[in-house]
């Protein structure tokens, strides 16, 4: 199969499956915590929606990148969380409850952060050769990728909770390794161009990683949360929906996909390293934590 058919269309679907089995693990008091607990996912979203993708921008600045190549750093930093981060901050010791809701608020609320950031970066760097960056055509792509997916997948969780319960732990590892595939079949089908940009990119993209993991925890402990908090926080920037990144620029033109491809060959080593460190200096979950982590499941 060509790279295009990779990219344009195995990549989305399967991250439509990655989607709905996301929504299996939430319900609508996912989304009222925003209300009933608002600082934690205030903070959180701050980082996510605003600290990010201006740091990227500021990366793909200092770093010199080529139009094509900058815009698709900002489309990371754009990015929504997504469930390995929900996963190492469980391994992690972190408040797995808040990654949940980070993720599933930011991934509403890409199909506005990334066409917003898609059109700052490309009128900022100049990229006029990356195809059509029209906010509708952007939305829709991600609407119909992220958004309705997740609808989906709470839904049939609302309808059926006690197969969706019982189906979740096999649907949980199925996601995983299919996010895990996706990611690495996108990359394999762009390994020429990936080789060729390696070098250009690697140093741009281990410092946004350490960067927004590294700012968005001292926010979130200078803002008075804790480190489990914290850490969820961190985690949800340092480890990105690549594969949604990678999908949505690949739609635009292959340079846009190839930072994402890159950051997504190391981001879980960085935030695997960094999840071992907070395990260790996380408390236990307590009772209140173990209840919202098995409500999630």
């Amino acid at each position: 199969m060509s790279p295009s058919a990779t990219t344009t269309l195995v990549l989305p679907g399967a991250i439509a499956v990655i989607m709905c089995s996301l929504g299996l693990t939430l319900t609508a008091a996912d989304f009222r915590r925003v209300l009933v607990a608002p600082r934690g996912v205030a903070v959180g979203m701050a980082n996510l929606a605003v600290l990010s993708p201006l740091l990227a921008l500021a990366v793909a600045e200092v770093f010199g990148l080529p139009p094509a190549l900058a815009v698709g750093v900002v489309l990371l930093g754009a990015s929504p969380g997504g469930m390995m981060a929900n996963l190492l901050t469980h391994l992690s010791r972190g408040d797995t409850a808040l990654s949940v809701t980070m993720t599933a608020v930011s991934s509403v609320a890409s199909v506005v952060t990334i066409p917003l950031f898609l059109g700052i970066a490309s009128a900022h760097f100049g990229a006029d050769d990356i195809g059509d960056p029209s906010t509708v055509g952007v939305v829709a792509r991600v609407f119909a990728i992220t958004i309705v997916p997740v609808a989906l997948g709470m839904e049939l969780r609302r309808r059926w909770p006690e197969r969706v319960a019982a189906a979740y732990p096999w649907a949980r590892r199925a996601s995983l390794t299919l996010f895990a595939l996706v990611v690495l079949g996108a990359v394999v089908s762009e390994q020429d161009t990936v080789r060729d940009r390696l070098a250009e990119l690697a140093g741009a993209m281990v410092a946004l990683n350490l960067a927004a993991m590294g700012l968005s925890f001292l926010a979130a402990r200078a803002t008075r949360l804790n480190d489990r908090q914290a850490t969820a926080i961190s985690l949800e920037l340092g480890v990105h929906n690549s594969a949604l990144a990678i999908a949505i620029g690949a739609s635009l033109s292959d340079e846009v996909a190839i930072p994402a491809a890159v950051y997504s060959t190391f981001m879980l080593f960085t935030g695997g390293t960094f999840a071992w460190f907070m395990a260790r200096r996380n408390t236990p979950l307590d009772i209140p934590a173990a209840a919202a982590l098995k409500s999630t499941a």
